[in-house]
């Protein structure tokens, strides 16, 4: 495995030598981890009764200021370790039950990541699931070929204006929509085993924020145009105003029942049916997980 010494994992592109110093990802030389535990509230079908393996990877190469995960994220909370033991983590998982294996924020440390798939090997029996923001490359999503079964990704935005005061990416549509349809070539369409859980496929995110009800809209309108049955829709209210989030008046309270209705019912008329609308009763700090080197 090589350490990248030029950066360029993420659509950043930072050039950071990783060897040195830490990347715009807070990324340094060594993977670094703040969970590794069971997870039950994914979508069902990849939590299913036994949860999902979940490794929280530290840092992250969005810069979202309502990010629940504000302490990993931002903060950079975590434990440095070895790609050796990022494989044991996995099999621990795996061995305690875990449906998949469910990798969160992992993009900017994509060689380790896949060197511990590697170590990983035959003993890892159960999918994995790549967790994202959506903000990747197409060369990422390529090299992950062969290692993620299921894709779980975030889209975020459409406007260029909201991505850059939310998550400082004007160019997040561009380079989301292009890894998005990497994504769906590579999986091909919604897989399940005998007890409804995903085995492979996309499953596509989208956190509907209050007062922007046009670019959820315009988020949709985009989905429609892909291949029917070829995805799975996440539509989340569960926007809570965390980390910044204040800063950014239209972000200063939850979404209203009547904008998640209204995003709901216009999926909906666009035919995007297949997957999951979300009770607004997640929309809960109990919901978000502490962040306390468990399994690490």
């Amino acid at each position: 495995m090589e350490i990248p010494v030029h950066c360029t994992l993420c659509p950043r592109r930072c050039g950071a030598d990783r060897t040195r110093a830490r990347g715009a990802c807070g990324g340094g030389g060594k993977v670094k981890v703040a969970k590794a535990a069971l997870h039950f509230w994914e979508e069902p079908c990849i939590s299913g009764t036994c949860g999902s393996g979940t490794v929280f990877f530290s840092g992250c190469a969005l810069r979202c200021c309502y990010c629940q995960n504000h302490a990993v994220s931002a903060g950079n909370f975590g434990k440095e370790i070895s790609v050796e033991r990022l494989a044991e983590i996995f099999l621990s998982l795996q061995a305690q039950g875990a449906h998949n294996l469910n990798l969160v924020t992992a993009g900017h440390y994509l060689p380790w990541v896949c060197e511990a798939l590697r170590l990983a090997g035959d003993r890892l029996r159960i999918p994995v699931v790549y967790n994202t923001g959506g903000y990747e490359t197409e060369e990422a999503v390529a090299a992950l070929r062969g290692f993620v079964d299921i894709w779980l990704t975030d889209l975020k935005y459409r406007s260029p204006a909201l991505a850059a005061e939310y998550s400082d990416a004007p160019d997040y549509f561009d380079v989301a929509s292009a890894a998005l349809r990497a994504m769906l070539a590579q999986a091909g369409p919604p897989m399940y085993d005998a007890d409804g859980l995903l085995q492979s496929g996309v499953i596509v995110r989208h956190l509907a924020l209050p007062n922007a009800g046009r670019d959820t809209r315009a988020v949709l309108d985009f989905l429609s145009g892909l291949p029917r049955g070829g995805f799975l829709l996440s539509l989340m209210s569960q926007y809570t105003p965390f980390y910044r989030a204040a800063e950014h008046k239209a972000l200063a309270r939850r979404i209203s029942t009547y904008e998640y209705r209204r995003a709901v019912e216009y999926a909906v008329g666009l035919g995007l049916t297949d997957g999951y609308m979300q009770q607004r009763s997640s929309a809960k700090e109990e919901y978000t997980p502490a962040f306390d080197l468990e399994g690490v």
